[in-house]
């Protein structure tokens, strides 16, 4: 995929991903909230970061059962460096990840899929997928994970003024 970084607004890109999950979350009443403020700037690959909100709420949303909610949240993290970024989270009530299978989340080798709560199925490929693309925007993905309570998936980008 070309990398064409541009200017774009976080929130405007969070919104339309949020409308390509309402049917989804409609079908398991899953409740979508985000709390991505107007004016949250990046210089990014608006293409990329689509994709990877999209890929995000879209397992957060198979994993979470019905009535659960995902939720979009965003935090400017000043860095030493004088480069500002954003800190993204997908957050949901579901399932949860086990701890022996966090740590390979974004490996190459490491491509299984589980299926969602409603038998839902998938590649595998799309947190690596994610993963490549918050790296080639300069940011980082993590995620965080308890069972049966949930997960929270965290990128940065870099922010602009």
């Amino acid at each position: 995929m070309p990398f064409n970084p541009e200017r774009f607004d976080l929130s405007q890109t969070a919104s339309e991903s949020f409308s390509l999950a309402e049917p989804l979350a409609g079908k398991k009443k899953i409740v979508l909230e985000s709390n991505i403020p107007q004016g949250s700037w990046v210089k990014a690959d608006r293409n990329m970061i689509s994709t990877v909100f999209r890929n995000l709420l879209s397992n957060a949303i198979k994993f979470t059962p019905q009535g659960g909610r995902v939720t979009l949240e965003l935090k400017r993290l000043s860095v030493e460096n004088g480069q500002d970024c954003y800190e993204v989270s997908v957050s949901d009530n579901g399932i949860g990840i086990p701890k022996e299978r966090l740590g390979q989340l974004f490996r190459m080798d490491n491509t299984e899929s589980t299926k969602g709560t409603a038998n839902e199925s998938g590649t595998g490929l799309g947190l690596l997928l994610c993963y490549d693309f918050v790296i080639r925007n300069s940011g980082s993905l993590r995620a965080e994970s308890e069972i049966g309570k949930g997960s929270r998936f965290i990128f940065t980008l870099p922010a602009m003024k």
